[in-house]
């Protein structure tokens, strides 16, 4: 089938992109050795297409499918995507990627190399050929390039050379793709499914999430842009989810398990009204954890994979519970994250404790009994807290106790809970010792940055401290607002305000938070304080955890930059990544920002951006399969040159 017959059919709806299919990944650099290839008549593989009625067929895209036998892409997807963006100068209705990738390509008369533009480069050099310009135009438009280059004097002696390859080019859309088909009465979703695996077997593969949502748009289309649209709206909200956590919350209520094969036997119908369910269930989820806890953002939302399992509870209990069982529920979603229930083997895991709610003897106690089995006591130690930076496992249970308990703003004396300051007004890490006069002093980054180094203040405070010592503007605190260094856990032995006693400091810090946040379990069992008893599981010597977002102005350097992914049509990645025992949930490093999966999922390999860390978390990340850069210039230079490989 000639590529231009094909083209054809894409904007006849004769052919289109079945709904399991993930987005357009290409780069810039897979277009122009498409177009090399294409020029040079080398081979570039042929398609595979599912031929099916277009009455039952799920499609991506809005556009309409004619009527009768239409031709679903199994593989080639990359290929024509690319073709039809080049050819007709805009995307296809079904495209779901960064159209950039395809825009400006340029073919050079002399060297016969495909580009894509650069200004400098290009916009004086006759030689340059606009490739979707003269595609549009075709073998009719031919004669205004050769005008073109006939205005050229210089050009005269190799006219007809320029004609010929013009010519070639232009034919492109003449070659023949072989496109074999995959028909029959007998070829189920299920089938068309592996078999797509099979010939992707070393591309991109359908994971179980994938299938089971391609399984659901076959008899409900439009279920992936419904559940798009509520992941943006809580992303509004600053909870960012992944579609395959949603889905896993609607499996959930579905099914009462975490392995999407159980959600395969669902109807549209089941799906939709799970769906529903999932959402409500997750809302009542998002506005405890905030409001009750104080997890009001996604940076401190720890252990999110918890959700599920929630929403499984309270679908069983139609939503219904009274105060004494709500707070149980968040006891136990505050100690999953705390010990990193979620942080290893999260499916398993996930099943576990959605069997605990099942049967007679099923619910709170026996979901509790089985993490406490799973990690030991439940009690958390002043160890706990000898963590170090904003990605430690700690952190959130910090800010938790800031915003649940009576911590005050050292700047105004106001109460720092989130009901009174609502989800706009995110708080920021001040360092009560300053980082500055801890470096002066020969102190290591650990220590520095060390969680009981850490409290919450407002902004307009946090600037108004700046780099004093303690024991200059504790006293003028305690003055104008006694109490306030209390309710923020400070030692009120001044001894212990002074800088030569930092260590001393940060000891006796770490006792109080524990006591703080072992009194706030307490609170949340209302006197059903037997799941603190006994002593906790705590290594002598706490594990080591490398790696970690330092300091306020990191973490915004971060964020910026997974906001120019997305700028870039890139997805954002993980901020900070917990990297963990997958069996034990132990944290053994915190990437400060990482693409597990590859920025083009799958295709590319994992990569992580690892700022001012050590060798040892560098070679933690590497052996673990990530490409790591320690600069972001870097690292915007591999997505340039590589993902997106422009200046090619």
């Amino acid at each position: 089938m000639k590529i231009s017959t094909i083209l054809d059919h894409i904007d006849s709806g004769h052919m289109a992109l079945p709904e399991f299919q993930r987005g357009y990944v290409w780069n810039r650099d897979q277009v122009r050795g498409l177009f090399d290839s294409l020029y040079r008549r080398h081979p570039v593989g042929g398609l595979l297409v599912w031929a099916t009625e277009s009455k039952t067929a799920a499609h991506r895209g809005d556009g309409p499918l004619a009527a009768g036998v239409v031709k679903l892409l199994l593989d080639g997807q990359q290929r024509m995507t690319s073709l039809y963006g080049v050819v007709r100068g805009k995307p296809p209705k079904f495209f779901d990627g960064n159209a950039q990738t395809f825009t400006g390509l340029r073919f050079h008369l002399e060297n016969e190399t495909f580009a894509f533009y650069q200004p400098v480069k290009m916009q004086d050099d006759p030689l340059w050929i606009d490739v979707t310009e003269l595609m549009q135009k075709g073998t009719a438009g031919l004669g205004q390039f050769m005008v073109r280059l006939n205005a050229q004097p210089e050009l005269a002696a190799k006219f007809g050379d320029y004609v010929g390859r013009l010519t070639r080019l232009v034919s492109v859309t003449d070659i023949d793709l072989h496109a074999e088909e995959v028909t029959g009465a007998d070829k189920s979703l299920d089938v068309v499914v592996d078999i797509f695996n099979r010939v992707n077997s070393g591309g991109t593969k359908l994971s179980k999430g994938d299938l089971a949502l391609a399984k659901i748009c076959a008899d409900w289309p439009e279920a992936r842009d419904t559940m798009k649209a509520k992941l943006s709206e809580w992303a509004k909200s600053d909870y960012r989810f992944s579609l395959d956590w949603l889905l896993r919350s609607v499996n959930t209520v579905l099914t009462g398990e975490a392995k999407f094969q159980y959600l395969h036997e669902k109807t549209a119908a089941e799906v939709q009204d799970g769906l529903k369910r999932a959402i409500k269930h997750i809302d009542t989820s998002l506005n405890l954890i905030s409001g009750r806890l104080g997890l009001d953002h996604d940076q401190v939302f720890f252990g999110r994979f918890g959700v599920p399992v929630m929403v499984r509870y309270l679908d069983r209990r139609s939503g219904s519970m009274d105060e004494i069982e709500r707070d149980k529920l968040l006891f136990w979603f505050v100690q999953a994250g705390m010990w990193g229930r979620f942080s290893g083997s999260t499916e398993s895991f996930i099943d576990q404790d959605l069997a605990a709610l099942e049967g007679t003897d099923g619910g709170l106690d026996k979901l509790l009994e089985q993490l406490r089995l799973w990690h030991g006591g439940l009690r958390v130690e002043p160890g706990h807290f000898t963590g170090w930076s904003l990605g430690a496992r700690f952190y959130p249970v910090l800010y938790l106790l800031t915003r649940m308990g009576l911590a005050r703003d050292w700047g105004t004396g106001l109460p720092l809970k989130s009901s009174l300051l609502g989800k706009m007004s995110r708080l920021e890490v001040h360092h009560i010792f300053p980082k500055a006069q801890l470096y002066k002093r020969d102190f290591k980054r650990p220590e520095v940055n060390a969680l009981g180094n850490f409290c919450f203040l407002t902004k307009d405070t946090n600037l108004d401290i700046r780099d004093q010592l303690p024991e200059v503007y504790f006293p003028a605190v305690e003055q104008a607002h006694p109490g306030a260094l209390a309710s923020q856990w400070i030692p009120d032995d001044p001894e212990l305000w002074k800088i030569a006693n930092f260590r001393d400091f940060l000891e006796a810090r770490k006792a109080l938070l524990a006591a703080e946040v072992n009194q706030r379990m307490e609170e949340l069992l209302h006197g059903d304080t037997g799941w603190l008893s006994g002593s906790s599981v705590m290594a002598s010597k706490p594990s080591k955890v490398l790696g970690g977002i330092t300091s306020e102005e990191e973490e915004t350097r971060l964020n910026e930059l997974n906001n120019w992914m997305e700028t870039m049509g890139l997805p954002r990645g993980m901020l900070p990544y917990d990297f963990a025992d997958p069996d034990t949930g132990e944290q053994k490093a915190v990437l400060d920002l990482a693409w597990p999966s590859g920025i083009q999922e799958e295709l590319s390999q994992p990569v992580a951006l690892l700022l001012n860390e050590t060798a040892d978390t560098i070679a933690i990340a590497s052996q673990a399969g990530f490409r790591c850069f320690t600069c972001i210039t870097e690292f915007q230079r591999y997505v340039h040159s590589e993902i997106l490989a422009e200046g090619t």
